[in-house]
């Protein structure tokens, strides 16, 4: 009997042994997923900082910085203008001549509706 007791208690601390060992496991388990997760997270901010730099990159190759495309707008808007003054500087006299032209050219004629008060 008592070998039986002897033989229960070693069943008994084996257990308690190979149960402190599963969750020992468990632990380390549990702390190399979250390393791998921590890991995970900075390759992926890793990977967004260098997606972001390449698009800046690509917009400033192609489309340019802000103060040039407001530098490129400022140029056209010049050029228009410029080229609207010169348009008004060269048909000026033009106009002119064609406005004093109307303005003289009176022909005095009785409106339609005064005859019909005339003979009232």
């Amino acid at each position: 009997m008592a070998a039986q007791t002897q033989g229960i208690q070693q069943l008994l601390a084996a257990e308690k042994k190979a149960a402190e060992k599963v969750a020992e496991a468990r632990k380390r388990k549990a702390k190399r997923l979250k390393q791998a997760q921590e890991e995970a997270r900075t390759e992926i901010e890793q990977y967004r900082q260098e997606r972001e730099r390449q698009s800046k990159d690509y917009e400033i190759k192609y489309m340019g910085t802000k103060s040039d495309i407001a530098a490129k707008i400022e140029t056209d808007t010049r050029s228009k203008i410029n080229g609207i003054n010169a348009c008004v500087a060269q048909n000026k006299e033009e106009v002119t001549k064609y406005i004093l032209a109307l303005i003289n050219d009176i022909k005095p004629e009785m409106h339609p509706n005064a005859r019909f008060a005339k003979n009232a």
